[in-house]
């Protein structure tokens, strides 16, 4: 759920308001890997970027940090998507480089 609100930035580079009538992304895959405890009540620091780019499709890595260490990370494949056609759509040039600006390394 934390990484899922924490993608809001980079869901706003395809639906600047949100609007979920006008939703052009959708959920490929998610994998989330637990590394240490998150404690309950304590702040964690959600740290997002893009690992990848490809044609239609891109990767979100996203990581949990609490007392200065990385507890959880984990990668969610997010499709360009026209749910009128039922169909993935190739990523624009402009998107493309939108998310390249966010480009982290994934290790």
């Amino acid at each position: 759920m934390w990484f899922e609100g924490a993608r809001d930035p980079i869901f706003k580079l395809f639906t600047p308001d949100l609007d979920t009538k006008q939703w052009r992304l959708i959920l490929a895959s998610i994998s989330v890997q637990f590394k240490a405890e998150l404690f309950y009540g304590r702040p964690v620091e959600l740290r997002t970027g893009i690992s990848k780019v490809g044609n239609s499709s891109f990767a979100v890595l996203q990581q949990a940090w609490q007392n200065g260490q990385c507890c959880a990370e984990g990668t969610a494949v997010l499709v360009h998507y026209d749910f009128i056609a039922k169909q993935k759509q190739l990523l624009s040039s402009e998107q493309k480089a939108a998310l390249s600006q966010h480009l982290v390394s994934a290790s």
